[in-house]
């Protein structure tokens, strides 16, 4: 029973992030207050009592779908596992591109240039998670008194003041060493580019900021990827003449320097490429800058708010007070080291809020398991690379009608499991250093990728900070949505469009992803053509027969996420063609589709139920 109840505990949704379990708007504290009060959690689940449905897990429907499954996944597995033994006939093709493995007698598919450094990094990334909080502690001991406040319910606001500077101070500081520890001299390329937008949001006639901070940001992007990082080579190829042969006779001290100082570069030289996530922070601060201009009233004191227990919702919109749109919060915000490289994304208010005050979510037993569910997924990701090729065979360029439909089918489905896999794996590193350090950023990965039946939902709980940084910062100011009228749908619908091509320019400049920005959208439509024709009120008279019926719509839109998502992220629009020809050229790929739909329906149905059990406890994640 305790071995049950750790597991339990360790994939609890509150473990995960209090945002899944809690509203936004009720503070932490009082959650803290009212947890083991039977009575409250009655009253959370009441909220949603006449939404929900009796139980389906223990009805001769589900137990037929657990006979199915149990069949189904291993069959997966399998598959998959068949396709990469060194007995198949492609495994020449891609031996290459695998590496010695720990597990005996496997090799390890590290082909993956992002997992590969997120891998060999690993270590030194383990050390600053334990060493920067130490640096912390030692920097307030030596320069600051021990805050007063540390073990106190309410501080005072010169307390709270103290603390954010203290904190602050810090960060500004760490944030330059770490800066230059990385990049090296390119270190003074990033705070040139953070300086003119920080004079942007502070020197710009007010009403100019918001169009002159989105162009600036836009443009850095676009010349970030054209200029490849600013070369100071480049530069002094520029200040000394149009060609090489009259650079050097024009001045070849310059351009040696120039290409002396290009040598020290720091651990990452090319810093230009996870820059993108820094842009967001520049776009958030100078916003919240210029919102908070009309609302320099709005303080949590005269809201009648405790400013030691706001919700998320209130830390977030409330705005900053004036003083503390400074420079060096500016920087220690953009540059706080355990979210620089990958984030997760936290809005400048909420950040300056955290610094005043400690969150309540910040809870010693709740880390623990945090860190232990990450090094589970840690070691997930291990072992299927030991067993599970597809990255190595996809980037061997293979002949894919050398595959069977299956093989075909299953590849496709775990090179996306490893996709989520590789980006959830960073994102909860770095969220688990922030967490350590003071810090309660978003969880960005809500539901297992397999977890999703829904387009709509998905894009909700997959980067799910980065989703809630679109819609504070784009999806609302440009509107949002509303399909009332044919007219407000075609300005959702644009909305959406505008929305996604920013997301595809900001992964990268690159054609296929603007073609996945744009398949998103337009698989979007179907779902929501469906929820105006078949409404969820029209059918609460036959609720089975419009489970069916959003089930097999839920199978077509999981195919078209599918394939979105594999001319995004792995094998590109030729790659997922030459896939699909080879699932249609014969009698047997069509068989296979058929229960691989059949499996998808199944799957389908045990999601609806993981929902209905979360809205019983009183729990809608929206997603």
């Amino acid at each position: 029973m305790g071995v049950f109840s750790l597991f339990r505990g360790l994939y609890d949704l509150d473990t995960l992030d209090t945002r899944f379990t809690n509203s936004s708007t009720t503070p932490y504290k009082t959650v803290i207050e009212s947890r083991d009060d039977p009575n409250a959690i009655k009253e959370r689940a009441a909220k949603f009592s006449g939404r929900t449905k009796p139980s389906k897990w223990n009805t001769p429907e589900f137990y037929l779908y657990y006979v199915f499954l149990a069949w189904v996944i291993p069959s997966m597995f399998w598959i998959a596992y068949d396709a990469s033994k060194s007995s198949n006939p492609q495994y020449k093709h891609y031996e290459r591109y695998l590496s010695p493995g720990w597990i005996p007698g496997r090799k390890i598919d590290i082909s993956d240039d992002q997992y590969y450094t997120f891998r060999k990094n690993l270590p030194y990334m383990g050390a600053l998670l334990v060493l920067h909080p130490l640096c912390r502690r030692l920097y307030n001991s030596i320069l600051y008194r021990v805050a007063t406040h540390a073990h106190t319910t309410r501080p005072t606001l010169e307390e709270a003041d103290e603390r954010l500077n203290q904190r602050a101070s810090f960060d500004f500081g760490f944030a330059l060493i770490f800066l230059v520890a990385l990049h090296g001299v390119s270190a003074i390329k990033i705070l040139a580019i953070l300086y003119v937008n920080y004079h942007i949001a502070t020197t710009v006639p007010r009403k100019s900021v918001p169009v002159a901070t989105w162009v600036f940001n836009i443009g850095v992007l676009f010349a970030n990827e054209m200029f490849d990082g600013y070369k100071f080579a480049s530069l002094g190829a520029i200040l000394s003449g149009p060609s090489e042969q009259s650079l050097v006779a024009s001045d070849p001290a310059l351009l040696a320097w120039c290409k002396w100082l290009d040598t020290y570069g720091g651990i990452m030289r090319r810093w230009e490429i996870l820059f993108n996530i820094t842009v967001l922070r520049l776009i958030s601060f100078n916003m919240d800058y210029y919102w908070s201009l009309d609302r320099r009233s709005h303080s949590p004191l005269e809201k009648q708010l405790d400013p030691a227990a706001l919700s998320e919702r209130d830390r977030v919109t409330i705005p900053a007070q004036a003083r503390d749109f400074t420079l060096r919060n500016y920087i220690a915000y953009t540059i706080y080291a355990p979210l620089y490289l990958t984030g997760p994304i936290i809005t400048f208010n909420d950040y300056i809020s955290q610094l005043r005050y400690k969150s309540a979510t910040i809870e010693t037993p709740r880390l623990i398991r945090y860190g232990i569910r990450f090094a589970l997924t840690l070691l997930a990701m291990e072992v299927i690379l030991h067993f599970d090729y597809v990255q190595a065979i996809s980037k061997a360029h293979p002949v894919w009608d050398e595959y069977t439909a299956s093989q075909l089918s299953l590849l496709s489905y775990f090179n996306l499991h490893l996709i989520w896999l590789k980006l959830l794996l960073p994102w909860r590193l770095f969220r688990l250093w922030a967490l350590v350090d003071g810090i309660d950023p978003p969880e960005n990965m809500l539901r297992c990728v397999s977890d999703n039946y829904s387009t709509l939902s998905f894009w909700r709980s997959w980067h799910r900070s980065y989703n809630r940084w679109l819609t504070r910062y784009i999806y609302i100011p440009l509107g949002g949505s509303s399909f009332r009228d044919g007219k407000s749908a075609i300005r959702s619908i644009f909305n959406y469009v505008l929305t996604f091509t920013f997301v595809a320019l900001w992964h990268d400049i690159k054609l296929r992803l603007l073609i996945w920005g744009w398949l998103v959208v337009f698989f979007m439509l179907p779902e929501m053509v469906a929820r105006i024709v078949f409404p969820a009120r029209k059918w609460e008279s036959h609720p089975t027969a419009y489970r069916m019926i959003s089930c097999v719509g839920a199978v077509a839109n999981v195919l078209m996420m599918m394939m979105a998502n594999l001319v995004g992220y792995a094998v590109g629009l030729d790659g997922l063609q030459n896939i699909l020809a080879g699932i249609f050229r014969d009698f047997t790929g069509m068989t296979f589709l058929v229960t691989a739909c059949l499996a998808l329906f199944v799957g389908v149905q045990v999601m609806f139920e993981i929902r209905e059990a979360e809205l019983r406890k009183g729990i809608w994640l929206k997603c």
